[in-house]
């Protein structure tokens, strides 16, 4: 798992998974997309087919890639049970929240002091 989370640290290789998620795409079309040139697109999109989270096909002069979702389902898996200690928390965060609102709610507003405007050239 350790080396899928290196893969996935880098910032534009996680771009590329965002942009494959939504459909195949060309070299050129990620080319476009990030705004790199091919050696870069090439470089990441080599990491990413080794590392198990895309597959490639010929298609006529070009090679198109998509997302291989089975290797996602693993880092999810993973990172399932850090997702039920932040469920936990952000859920009695909700609750803590609730309580609060439901008191202000029932107290009165507190009066508001006003304050006079300032003049020019006078201090306080």
């Amino acid at each position: 798992m350790e080396s899928a989370f290196a893969v996935l640290a880098e910032p534009t290789r996680r771009a590329m998974l965002h942009l494959l998620a939504t459909s195949e795409r060309s070299v050129g079309e990620l080319e476009r997309h990030l705004r790199m040139p091919q050696p870069s697109v090439s470089k990441h999109l080599r990491l990413l087919r080794e590392a198990g989270f895309v597959e490639s096909r010929v298609d006529a002069q070009r090679r198109v890639y998509r997302l291989r979702p089975e290797r996602l389902m693993e880092v999810d898996s993973w990172l399932e049970p850090f997702r039920r200690f932040w469920s936990a928390h952000v859920d009695a965060l909700e609750r803590h929240l609730d309580r609060q609102l439901d008191r202000t709610e029932r107290e009165p507003a507190p009066k508001r002091r006003t304050t006079r405007p300032r003049t020019k050239g006078r201090k306080r």
